[in-house]
């Protein structure tokens, strides 16, 4: 049987439809745990957002849009939770423990600024801290796509949303949480915060990306914030004034990224975890922050364990049948858990 052309596309379109459909009922989190509300910070019609985690109730914080990230089309969920093309539907995923002790983390998962980590360094981050009394904003954060200034932006946005909320939420301590590329725009929001709305109250960072020192970055967290060095350098067509101001601009964004660069006495306490055998993200990074953290006279603290590799979150066999990180995860939890009740407000 021969189809018109409408025919054709309208099957084509409801495969397609199928196809993500059959991603989606795929991609699900190996806990119930889903959050309380979900809240757009831009946009009031969710149309791109294919994610399965998405909150009871949805509002809207009505924030403008001072500057987009270039990216169209629908978001991308892969069946590990990670979630890229995030665009104008930037949002963040709260949720309330039963018993909250007054501490809030708002949490920014990692993936390279190319994609965020929803499962591993999301909701299963945010199903811990419940259970331990603490309030959870998981930030789905738009992808910078060669606008550097675009995911700090956003966090920013979460932590003015949630200053405003946080005396009915029984919240008196605001801090930040990031894994990798958003343990480097955790450090980011630590550092290079507007006022004391978008300062966190302390810090997390969870074998972070720190310096933009190609020696020992991640290329692809670098890349896809500042750009490549190949399109930094290329000079086809400019001037050699307009080339050096290029070039200019490039070395201001290595150094003003190379977040050890931006430490203050004003940084908020910091506790770094990472592992020693980390071919990711080199152990450099963290040691670096921590040394501008002492220098300044921060309070810090540092945990090194010898295995793990990179990207060990928090999938514990709660969640999967593997945990590279099980042979010290208890005693991971036990320190996190003794050092925010050791900076907690209310002690």
């Amino acid at each position: 049987m021969k189809m018109n052309l409408r025919e054709i596309i309208m099957t084509a379109m409801a495969a397609s439809v199928a196809m993500l459909g059959a991603v989606c009922a795929q991609a699900q989190p190996n806990t119930e745990l889903r959050p309380d509300k979900t809240v757009f910070l831009y946009s009031d019609d969710a149309k791109g957002v294919s994610d399965t985690v998405t909150g009871r109730e949805t509002a809207c914080a009505g924030y403008s849009l001072a500057e987009k990230n270039g990216l169209s089309g629908q978001e991308e969920l892969q069946k590990s939770g990670n979630l890229g093309n995030i665009s104008d539907d930037a949002r963040f995923d709260l949720y309330f423990p039963e018993k909250p002790n007054g501490q809030m983390v708002v949490v920014c998962p990692g993936g390279g600024y190319a994609y965020v980590s929803t499962y591993n360094e999301g909701v299963y981050v945010a199903e811990w801290m419940v259970e331990h009394g603490i309030t959870v904003a998981v930030v789905k954060y738009r992808m910078p796509n060669g606008h550097w200034e675009v995911p700090l932006t956003d966090v920013q946005n979460t932590f003015r949303y949630c200053r405003e909320h946080a005396e009915e939420w029984g919240v008196t301590q605001i801090g930040v949480m990031g894994f990798s590329a958003g343990g480097h725009l955790a450090a980011t929001t630590s550092t290079m915060y507007a006022d004391a709305e978008t300062r966190p109250d302390f810090s997390v960072l969870i074998y972070p990306v720190i310096t933009m020192d190609p020696e020992y970055t991640h290329k692809g967290t670098r890349n896809n914030l500042i750009g490549t060095d190949k399109v930094w350098e290329k000079r086809e067509g400019m001037s050699w004034e307009e080339w050096n101001r290029a070039q200019e601009k490039h070395e201001m964004l290595v150094q003003r990224y190379s977040l050890e660069n931006q430490v203050t006495a004003d940084t908020p306490a910091t506790f770094i975890a990472l592992s020693s055998d980390d071919n990711g993200v080199p152990p450099e990074n963290s040691i670096r922050y921590y040394r501008s953290l002492i220098k300044n006279g921060v309070s810090a603290e540092m945990h090194i364990y010898p295995s793990g590799g990179h990207g060990w979150g928090f999938t514990t066999l709660r969640y999967s049948d593997k945990d590279r990180m099980d042979y010290a995860r208890s005693e991971f939890e036990a320190s996190l858990e003794r050092w925010l009740d050791s900076i907690s407000d209310k002690r």
